[in-house]
């Protein structure tokens, strides 16, 4: 398991929202899907990519110094703050070896099985009878013989194992990692292929497949709502996810994640623009009546995870 690898960009510890109990939750670097209102940016490559936090930077620069792009300048105001271009930084990373401020810094670092199973075995203690780990991103299939690998050894240790994941799965590992998780948070974002295609990049005829075929293995699932204004938020496709979650047997609750804008400045730390829908805002109102409309059905429904 030492050769297998994969760039994680988050570990946290003592998780409450991440499925049952007590959880570590792991964010992989990776993903098929480009949500317009991605709340995890720096997950979706799955490359290590150069983090810049501008206000931690003195102007000393050691980082224009050293970079073999000639990507970096400072600012020639009063400021004198560290400036990348983006289209010549080709994410070597030295320069963040040269930052003491950590103004620059790896958004990620690659972990081996054993290295991260070592972390998550550090809080199983804690875990108690529900809890355990959680593997998530980006996307927990991104590197599926990495998170197979991972599964199996934590069970093999008795810890409880769920992924978070987009559904959108294609390799057969990753089906794998999809059948055999103890739990899986599935994330659905609209039941009207165009609008998901818009606002994700993908189709969602894959999605719907592999959450039917997860339901089909009668073992727990949570479904993951994000509601984003425009997007997945209208009564008429609130309606039809509905009817799809009380057709499905294994559905043990329906979390509704409201649109928030919390990821705005990790855009600003990967250079990246700051997508239009965080312009956007949804009402406490609609919440209330998403919550109410899955309810209503019948359905194990609440808001947040």
């Amino acid at each position: 398991m030492d050769t297998l690898r994969a760039p994680v960009f988050n570990i946290v510890h003592g998780s409450m929202v991440d499925g049952w109990g007590i959880r570590t939750t792991v964010f992989l670097k990776g993903c098929p899907l480009r949500c317009l209102w991605c709340c995890n940016p720096e997950g979706q490559k799955n490359i290590i990519e150069l983090k810049y936090t501008r206000e931690d930077c003195d102007g000393c620069g050691d980082c224009v110094r050293v970079c073999p792009r000639g990507a970096i300048e400072l600012e020639t105001d009063s400021t004198e703050k560290a400036v990348i271009d983006r289209s010549l930084c080709d994410n070597c990373l030295i320069c963040a070896d040269s930052c003491f401020k950590g103004a620059l810094a790896p958004f990620a670092r690659f972990y081996t099985v054993d290295e991260l199973f070592g972390e998550i075995a550090k809080d199983q203690s804690y875990f108690g009878e529900d809890g355990g780990v959680t593997i998530g991103g980006g996307e927990a299939t991104a590197h599926p013989e990495f998170t197979h690998a991972l599964i199996e050894k934590c069970q093999k240790s008795y810890i409880h194992t769920a992924i978070d994941t987009c559904g959108y799965i294609e390799s057969e590992t990753g089906l794998k990692c999809l059948e055999e998780a103890d739990l899986v948070l599935y994330d659905i974002k609209g039941m009207a292929p165009e609008t998901h295609k818009t606002g994700t990049g993908v189709s969602n005829d894959l999605i719907l497949r592999n959450l039917k075929f997860r339901d089909s293995l009668e073992k727990d699932i949570i479904i993951r709502l994000p509601l984003i204004p425009g997007y997945t938020d209208s009564i008429e496709n609130l309606k039809l996810e509905s009817e799809l979650f009380s057709g499905l047997s294994s559905v043990k609750r329906i979390d509704i994640i409201p649109f928030h804008k919390y990821a705005g400045n990790k855009y600003s730390q990967l250079g990246w623009s700051l997508p239009p829908i965080f312009g956007e805002s949804l009402s406490q109102e609609r919440e209330r009546e998403a919550l109410e409309l899955f309810l209503s059905a019948g359905l194990p429904a609440q808001i947040g995870g």
